[in-house]
């Protein structure tokens, strides 16, 4: 079973007081979302428990083992992470880049091999971008960087599965295909962890949510537990209306005198 424990984590947000030590436990088969407003510190999150980030205080757990004693590559075998923004310094390819994928796996000056062409090769097709798989990532849209970049997590095949705003860029089709596909590596036994704007996504596809406030309060648990209009308004000072389609609760903004009065 994979997991990830952060232990009385407080994340460093400059400018702000010490935040709400945060106790999770991302397991295997958990699918969890992270909601909160802007400059709650989400990707701040996501980022120390990548171990690219100091911790104000408090520690990462990997697989009972603190990251601060893990080596990068024995971490990059468990643990991968999609980022929100990406710079592609270098030229490469779809394919070329889906193989990134595979380093963590490759002793120092190895090539890849058949194994992890046929690894890149599933996951781009996974993601409805292998038809670009000889094509530059430079004269991709936005939309199918976002999928090549999903797909070269997938072609690392980490345990723990790390993504800031996953479905950015992406069209409503591709939105669903992203979520569903997450979902079932939590139900193959993974454990994914991700930032998300979209309230409705967590609502339909999660199993766990975060929120994160402004002020550095937290509160977690189970998605249907966490997922309550009231607290929803006050992490986003915003008024909801809740509808109910297709058998699932879902969170519509109000659009006139929207903003709550003690906001």
């Amino acid at each position: 079973m994979s997991t990830l424990h952060s232990r009385d984590l407080v994340i460093n947000i400059p400018g702000r007081s010490d935040g709400f030590p945060l106790n999770l436990n991302i397991e295997s088969g958990q699918t969890w979302g992270v909601l909160g407003p802007n400059g709650a510190g989400k990707t701040t999150l996501l980022h120390t428990l990548a171990g690219l980030l100091p911790a104000r205080s408090g520690q990462v757990v990997l697989n009972d083992a603190s990251l601060k004693e893990l080596k990068r590559r024995d971490i990059a075998r468990k643990m991968g992470l999609v980022f929100q923004e990406r710079q592609d310094s270098f030229p490469a390819t779809v394919m070329e880049t889906a193989l990134i994928g595979r380093h963590p796996w490759l002793s120092p000056w190895e090539s890849e091999q058949g194994e992890d062409q046929a690894l890149a090769e599933q996951a781009l097709a996974a993601l409805e971008v292998d038809h670009l798989s000889d094509r530059m990532l430079n004269t991709l849209s936005g939309g199918e960087r976002q999928r090549v970049a999903i797909a070269t997590l997938m072609t690392q095949n980490p345990d723990v599965w790390l993504l800031d705003e996953p479905t950015n860029h992406l069209d409503l089709h591709h939105q669903v295909k992203v979520m569903n596909l997450l979902r079932d590596q939590a139900q193959s036994g993974k454990a994914v962890f991700m930032c998300l704007h979209d309230l409705n996504l967590a609502a339909r596809w999660c199993s766990h949510v975060l929120l994160l406030y402004a002020n550095g309060d937290a509160c977690w648990g189970r998605a249907d537990s966490m997922l309550e209009p009231s607290a929803l308004e006050q992490l986003y000072n915003q008024k909801l209306v809740t509808v109910v389609a297709d058998g699932a609760s879902l969170f519509v903004p109000v659009r006139f005198g929207s903003k709550l009065q003690n906001g």
